[in-house]
């Protein structure tokens, strides 16, 4: 059996596995659905409340989209200002780190006063995604090839050419692997910030309606809104590890030890 296939094939028997085990255990035990339902129910439940869970999943993408792109946008061209100006770095830099240390959980209440509720939630979408592309992309354009960078020196290279023809080529994978934490982190702090807004009485999201089920008990909707979370998720991560891989699958040695 191939290392591809074995890949594959070993998380997909665990989940199997599991999905069985939680239906023996409902069954032998007669766990009531308000406790914990069976993997049928929470199907079943998916399937019937699909056009309430769909409308507000499509809510928490968007706000998922435009918190991931300011974090990328200003992530990076923030980088690129560090890398340029080492006052910059040493005046901003802590500042970012303490915004990143912060618990979004804390900040989301009070963003929900002093901001409408569209705009807190995207607030702690771009907070929590923000850091990971800012470090990053920062140690990237930090790490470039002394050798190379004295070479374009040599070659009277401006700072501009040195910037966009070395250091981001160079810094690329790191780049884009902040990008992928980023992505599954955006949808983290919309998710919080949507709870927050639910329990103020407030939100249309997906963890809106996860809220709402508990606070009615409806514990199967619950479980099929975080099931649907969850595959976003991992939809978000693979989409982006798949774009980070079209990149670097013809020069980086990550990706084309994943191609051999």
């Amino acid at each position: 059996m191939s290392a591809r296939m074995l890949r594959v094939g070993l998380p997909v028997a665990v989940l199997v596995a599991a999905v069985l085990l939680w239906q023996a255990l409902v069954s032998a035990f007669a766990i009531p659905p308000y406790v914990l339902p069976g993997p049928g129910l929470v199907l079943a439940t998916l399937v019937a409340d699909w056009r309430l869970l769909w409308d507000s999943l499509l809510v928490t993408l968007l706000i998922t989209f435009e918190g991931f792109v300011l974090a990328a946008f200003g992530g990076i061209a923030l980088a690129i200002l560090f890398n340029q100006s080492r006052l910059v770095e040493y005046s901003l830099y802590p500042y970012a780190i303490i915004l990143q240390v912060t618990p979004v959980v804390a900040i989301a209440p009070l963003l929900l006063i002093y901001l409408p509720q569209h705009g807190a939630v995207l607030a702690c979408a771009w907070i929590v995604a923000f850091f990971p592309v800012l470090a990053n992309t920062t140690l990237g354009l930090n790490s470039v090839d002394h050798n190379l960078a004295a070479l374009f020196e040599l070659y009277g290279a401006s700072r501009w050419q040195v910037l966009w023809n070395l250091k981001l080529p160079a810094a690329l994978p790191q780049i884009l692997a902040g990008l992928r934490i980023a992505g599954g982190l955006s949808l983290i702090g919309a998710v919080v910030a949507e709870i927050a807004a639910g329990s103020a009485g407030a939100g249309s999201g997906l963890a809106y309606r996860i809220a709402e089920s508990g606070y009615r008990l409806n514990i199967p909707r619950m479980f099929a809104a975080l099931l649907l979370l969850s595959l976003t998720g991992v939809v978000i991560y693979f989409a982006l590890a798949a774009v980070s891989h079209f990149a670097l699958r013809r020069w980086h040695e990550s990706a084309l030890e994943r191609e051999a």
